[in-house]
């Protein structure tokens, strides 16, 4: 009779199962807390805990509920759950059975930051090549509030910087349920104004990620990957990054920073301008250097100070031709003279006469053949002369003098080629084609052609 009174585990665990799943409260249940020793399991039931500052609960996702996830559980991120507790008879623990389950607060968020970064990163969206900023741009667009402190630090910034560009400002509403359709508008505004704009920066002042949330929105992502301007992005702090930022060209820890991204640094332009005169001018100078000597060594030649040089080598050349056919022709004429004599002798009359016809007919002959090769040469031999003198007369500086040109000298008979050589009083002599004549320096006038 007294063991009667005993029950069994399996009993006992039975009626406390029972007791659970008739419980009305505990058919439909609202849990909040912090996800433990989750160990994701590919395609099956997934087991980890639940638990807050001083309890913990092991729960069950079956994979039918998994799969509705549309976020993956990560160790200690904050969650909401809805579901049922029920005893697991095996081992007589109670554990909570989940229905659903989405991230609590800014976990939300978060997942659907993530989300959507993977979708568009899948997309290109993030891995397109990004666009060059502008150096020396004359006008930039500004996406931001007009009340804030972001346009007051970019226009600082910039007129500090670079006051020559021009700041514009598109403004915008960048916090709250309105924020994501103030800035698309911004944006194609941006894009379909005529002030051909440079560069674009988009941004706003630090906050939490809801605050921040409108530089997430999908919309406002695509419409910033289809501008055509490079886009500079600061949204938040150095520490937040936004979708916004991701699509972006440059993405800029600060307005400050962005400012100073968009704009050369006034000084250092101004520097880099100043060493590119410089060197400028150095080559221009070097240039010169060379054309005046290059000048100078065509003043001095010899022969374009006394053209006729260039005639005596030539008519030398053609005298000493003349005398070398000359002596040919007389050479031949009396080697055949004293042929014809020893001929003579060992013929008769007859025969001597016949002979002399025939060397009198070669004499002849090669006398025309002689003469022919004689003016042959002496008419290219003035031909090459004559275009010589052509050539000569083409450069001769009497030619120039005919135009109009003078050359003046001091009365040392040297020749005066700038005006560093004169003074006032000085008497010269300046030479013209047909004659000179003899003057006084009464003013000297300088021109600086280097600089």
């Amino acid at each position: 009779m007294t063991e009667e009174k005993y029950l069994s585990v399996s009993l006992l665990t039975s009626y406390l199962k029972r007791k659970f799943d008739l419980d009305p409260y505990l058919k439909k249940v609202y849990l909040t807390g912090e996800i433990s020793n989750f160990r994701m399991r590919p395609n099956t039931h997934q087991y980890f805990s639940i638990k807050d500052d001083q309890s913990k609960i092991n729960v069950v996702m079956f994979k039918s509920a998994f799969q509705k996830v549309k976020f993956t559980p990560e160790e200690g991120m904050k969650v909401l759950i809805e579901g049922h507790i029920s005893i697991y008879p095996p081992t007589g623990s109670y554990q909570f059975y989940i229905d659903n389950m989405q991230p609590d607060g800014i976990g939300a968020l978060y997942a659907a930051y993530e989300q959507l970064k993977k979708k568009l990163f899948s997309e290109g969206l993030f891995s397109a090549e990004k666009k060059q900023i502008p150096k020396f741009p004359n006008k930039i667009a500004v996406i931001t509030s007009p009340s804030g402190s972001v346009i007051q630090d970019i226009i600082t910034t910039v007129q500090r910087r670079y006051p020559k560009c021009q700041i514009v400002l598109f403004p915008a509403i960048v916090q709250g349920e309105k924020a994501k359709d103030s800035l698309i508008r911004a944006i194609q505004q941006v894009e379909q104004s005529n002030l051909e704009f440079e560069t674009l920066i988009i941004g706003r002042g630090g906050g939490s990620i809801e605050d921040l949330w409108p530089f997430n929105e999908e919309q406002v992502v695509r419409a910033l990957y289809h501008l055509e301007l490079p886009i500079i992005s600061s949204v938040g702090h150095e520490t937040d990054t936004t979708l916004s930022d991701l699509v972006a060209d440059v993405r800029a820890a600060t307005p400050t920073a962005a400012a100073e991204i968009a704009t050369p640094n006034l000084p250092d332009v101004l520097n880099y301008l100043t060493q590119a005169k410089g060197r400028l001018y150095q080559s221009i100078s070097k240039e010169l250097t060379y054309r005046k000597q290059a000048l100078t060594n065509l003043t001095d030649n010899p022969f374009l100070r006394n053209p006729s040089r260039i005639y005596e080598q030539q008519l030398q050349l053609v005298d000493q031709l003349s005398n070398r056919l000359q002596q040919t022709t007389n050479q031949i004429l009396k080697q055949k003279r004293y042929q014809f004599e020893i001929i003579s002798q060992q013929v008769d009359g007859k025969l001597l006469s016949q002979r002399i016809n025939h060397y009198q007919t070669l004499v002849n002959n090669q006398t025309r053949q002689l003469t022919y090769h004689f003016k042959q040469l002496l008419h290219h031999q003035n031909t090459r002369v004559q275009y010589a003198m052509n050539q000569l007369d083409a450069l001769s500086p009497l030619n120039t003098m005919k135009r109009g040109y003078t050359y003046t000298e001091n009365h040392q008979g040297q020749l005066v080629k700038t005006v560093d050589q004169l003074a006032v009083n000085q008497p010269l002599t300046v030479h013209y084609q047909d004659g000179s004549a003899l003057v006084d320096v009464r003013e000297i006038k300088k021109e600086n052609k280097d600089g």
